[in-house]
């Protein structure tokens, strides 16, 4: 009777977890699991694969072992005893086949991923793609627009079912630049440029953030993606070029300073190579005399 009062004990509490990590499903956004992009649908499809391979193989082990300590325990005196058994080929034929065919699966489509989802790799459209300039700074969130010629703090605007081109660095700490439900994150490093491609599959705000532990402020590195309409986006560019804040390099500097909690800001910006001074400052000797 114990024995059955454990088993139903550790049912019940197995039970118990799987319903409660459903409601919380059920009440709880997961970013990356309500993807609106075309980069971040192809990554939710990888991380159900990962899950069902991981699937195919615990299943099988964990049935496994319940089954053999259950089988084989000691009051079972029904279980054949077979001290001498080493050998099968059905179970070697298994254990080799099985996991080879998995790692051939497993290698196809890492490799197929890999070079689709290259951060670096545009994405191809029929729409012209739009340019953004990011600088993560402590610690907050830089977007420069070149070819709008403005700027923004902790806020960034684009079309919806436009490629858009970030090309991102950092002027502080190493950092990672991340839009969970539009794509994976890729870091941003001083001295060092580099880019990720994405495209929002419908309008709405995404939250950013970043996803590298970079001192006291970064809890509140966060910042706000939207995917607005054209005509919405136009607007705002044209409202921002209205801003009578002006990003210069004395401004920047100004910037740059540490400060956590920032508030969106706009930027009318005439300042031509901001972003390409910002990364040169850490490999070019005098650069760095520009921008302090």
């Amino acid at each position: 009777m114990n024995k059955k009062i454990k088993l139903s004990a550790g049912a019940g509490v197995v039970l118990s977890g799987l319903i409660a990590t459903m409601l919380y499903l059920r009440h709880t956004t997961v970013a990356v699991l309500e993807p609106r992009g075309i980069i971040a649908h192809q990554e939710r499809s990888l991380l159900f694969f990962g899950l069902i391979i991981s699937l195919v193989i615990v299943i099988p082990v964990f049935g496994l072992t319940f089954f053999i300590v259950w089988k084989y325990r000691e009051s079972n005196t029904k279980a054949t005893y077979s001290p001498d058994f080493d050998h099968s080929r059905i179970a070697e034929t298994i254990w080799w086949v099985v996991p080879s065919i998995l790692i051939v699966i497993i290698s196809v489509v890492t490799w197929n991923s890999s070079h689709s989802l290259d951060p670096f790799r545009p994405i191809a459209s029929a729409v012209p793609p739009i340019t953004i300039q990011v600088v993560a700074l402590d610690w907050k969130w830089l977007f420069i627009y070149p070819e709008q010629h403005i700027a923004s703090v902790n806020m960034v605007q684009f079309p919806v079912n436009t490629p858009v081109n970030f090309v991102i660095t950092s002027d502080a700490p190493m950092n990672s630049f991340w839009i969970p439900q539009l794509g994976g994150q890729i870091y941003a490093m001083p001295g060092m440029s580099t880019s990720l491609h994405l495209s929002a599959s419908q309008t709405g705000s995404f939250r950013g953030s970043t996803a590298n532990i970079s001192g006291r402020g970064f809890a509140d590195m966060v910042f706000t993606a939207k995917a607005s309409t054209d005509l919405a986006f136009k607007q705002w560019v044209n409202d921002a070029k209205q801003s009578v804040d002006r990003l210069t390099f004395a401004t920047y500097n100004q910037l740059a300073k540490p400060s956590s909690g920032h508030q969106v800001a706009y930027y009318s910006s005439d300042q031509l190579g901001l972003f390409d001074t910002v990364v040169l400052k850490y490999m070019t000797p005098g650069m760095e005399g520009i921008i302090r």
